[in-house]
């Protein structure tokens, strides 16, 4: 019943503490067998990639749970992907493949001119870009996560404002100034998932 599906890695709560960590199949499995049913009506499990809830039927044996669990975050059906050979131009053993780029006279003539001609420059461009824009991705992943985790544990903690003010600002300091007070578990899992938030390095 395991999957990648349901692989990726989550944290449950049972109040303000960690009862389990890891697989959303372990975390389940756990919890299932160590928890009264009176506690698993108030567990909140969060993925750690998204900082959102994920919504889990325990009703049931645990096989019925892992059942039900593999079919929420199994493959779809009907996603049959047709693969259809294609004939790539460009050196395919080189991984390379032409495709059409539109520039108008100047900026051809610019790019012949660069070091290693039109081809190196342009791949050098797209290399940072993509760079650039990967750097700003981690970041703004990483504070959405955080956001959406701290909304749902901390939205009535003392400070909770000023610190979502500073996650976004990006002063790293004072944001942990205003968690610091915060339960224990809560604040550590804060931390971990706003470790990509700030431009200055990992909490």
């Amino acid at each position: 019943m395991k999957n990648d599906q349901t692989s990726f890695y989550c944290t449950a709560f049972l109040g303000v503490g960690v009862v389990a960590d890891g697989s959303l199949y372990h975390v389940v499995s756990t919890v299932k067998d160590t928890l009264e049913d009176r506690d698993l009506t108030q567990l909140l499990i969060f993925d750690d990639s998204t900082g959102k809830q994920i919504d889990v039927d325990f009703r049931g044996q645990s096989d019925e749970v892992l059942k039900r669990l593999g079919e929420q975050f199994g493959d779809l059906p009907g996603m049959e992907v047709n693969h259809q050979p294609t004939r790539q131009v460009g050196r395919p053993k080189l991984g390379v493949v032409s495709g059409e780029v539109t520039l108008l006279p100047r900026h051809w003539e610019w790019l012949k001119s660069q070091p290693g001609g039109a081809s190196v420059t342009l791949r050098k461009l797209v290399n940072e870009a993509r760079h650039a824009g990967g750097k700003q991705s981690k970041i703004r992943e990483s504070q959405e996560a955080t956001y959406h985790f701290m909304t749902t544990m901390a939205g009535n903690f003392h400070q909770y404002e000023e610190a979502l003010r500073e996650l976004y600002s990006g002063d790293l300091d004072r944001f942990n100034h205003f968690i610091d007070a915060w339960a224990p578990d809560i604040r550590n899992h804060i931390k971990r998932l706003a470790a990509n938030a700030f431009p200055e390095g990992n909490l």
